[in-house]
């Protein structure tokens, strides 16, 4: 199996971006029948897209786990939905703010994440790691990568499953801020994600995936 795994650099007053640390620092088990690709998105409104668009193209993975920041969140959120808005509450790293926008116009009006992220949930709270479902992953730019990729498979009908995960900020970032954050460590993170890849790697879920030729 093929997987991409996607982060961003850090934006807005973050020095840090778990994403991104979670995305560079992990490396899968020996002799794991897997390959494993990776993506680090500019905070862009314009280049974010075509980044994660050109890295489908030349990794044409079977499953995609894109990973962001949500600053405030106290669990691992597995997003649900991704909608066609884009409403920034801070400009992007290039110094833009859009309001009141569609991502796609006449695009339809949201996607669905096609991970098995209630499966995830189940293994993530097995492990004690404090995961849910969230059906909000705002309307910034890792929503408007979620839709973007989302609408992107599907126009082209491309065999993968895909989704976005939202990561609580890391306790370095917690330990910075004036006020009282939740964090989670990049060590969890990286438990986090092994067990969503051992998930997708599961007979009754992997078989179901599809393939390139």
């Amino acid at each position: 199996m093929k997987i991409l795994l996607t982060g961003f650099e850090p934006f807005g007053e973050s020095l840090f971006n778990p994403s991104q640390l979670l995305v560079n620092a992990y490396s899968p088990p020996a002799l794991a029948e897997i390959t494993i690709s990776k993506q680090i998105l500019p905070v862009d409104h314009d280049q974010a897209p075509k980044v994660l668009m050109t890295a489908l193209q030349d990794h044409q993975p079977d499953a995609v786990l894109s990973f962001g920041l949500a600053l405030g969140r106290a669990k691992i959120s597995l997003e649900k939905v991704a909608i066609n808005f884009k409403d920034y509450r801070i400009p992007d790293n290039t110094g833009i703010t859009l309001q009141d926008q569609p991502i796609v116009v006449d695009g339809p009006a949201a996607y669905f994440s096609t991970l098995p992220i209630r499966d995830f949930l189940t293994k993530l709270n097995e492990a004690d790691i404090p995961a849910e479902i969230s059906l909000t992953a705002g309307s910034y730019l890792c929503n408007q990568v979620f839709y973007s990729m989302m609408h992107h498979i599907a126009i082209k009908d491309l065999p993968m499953r895909a989704g976005f995960v939202h990561l609580p900020a890391l306790p370095k970032q917690a330990a910075q801020s004036a006020k009282p954050v939740p964090s989670m460590s990049l060590e969890q993170d990286l438990q986090g994600l092994q067990i969503m890849i051992d998930a997708l790697m599961e007979p009754a879920i992997g078989q179901n995936l599809p393939a390139y030729p």
